[in-house]
C-alpha cells in the first residue's frame, strides 16, 4: 500500500511540475524561443560562411594543382624533345662519321688501284 502511495505523490509531483511549467503563450517562452531561433539562424550563416570558405580553398587548391600539373608536364614535353633532338643529332653524326669513312675508304681503294694498275 506504501508503495502505491508513494507512486501516486511521484505521480501527483511530476503532474504538478508540469503544469506549472511555462506555456509556449507565455512572453517570456515565447522570448526564449525567439533568441534560440535566433542562435539557430547565427549558426546556420556561420556554417554555410565555414563552407563557402572550404569550397573557395579547395578551388585554389585544385587551380594550383593544375598549374603545378601543366608546368610539369611542359618540362616534361621540353625534356622529351630535348633528348629526341639529342638522339637525332646522334644519329646525324654517326651517319656522317658512316659517310666520312666510306668516302675514304673509297679515296684508299681508288688510290690502290691507281697504283696497281
Amino acid at each position: 500500500m506504501e508503495r502505491r502511495n508513494t507512486a501516486a505523490e511521484a505521480k501527483q509531483r511530476q503532474l504538478a511540475k508540469f503544469a506549472s511549467a511555462p506555456k509556449s503563450t507565455d512572453p517570456a517562452m515565447q522570448e526564449r524561443l525567439a533568441a534560440r531561433e535566433a542562435i539557430a539562424g547565427a549558426r546556420e550563416l556561420l556554417r554555410r560562411a565555414r563552407d563557402a570558405a572550404k569550397l573557395a580553398e579547395n578551388e585554389r587548391i585544385l587551380a594550383e594543382a593544375a598549374a603545378v600539373t601543366a608546368e610539369v608536364e611542359a618540362g616534361a614535353k621540353a625534356e622529351a624533345e630535348l633528348r629526341q633532338a639529342e638522339i637525332n643529332d646522334g644519329i646525324l653524326r654517326a651517319t656522317a662519321d658512316e659517310a666520312a669513312r666510306k668516302a675514304e675508304r673509297d679515296r684508299r681503294y681508288a688510290a690502290r688501284e691507281a697504283r696497281q694498275g
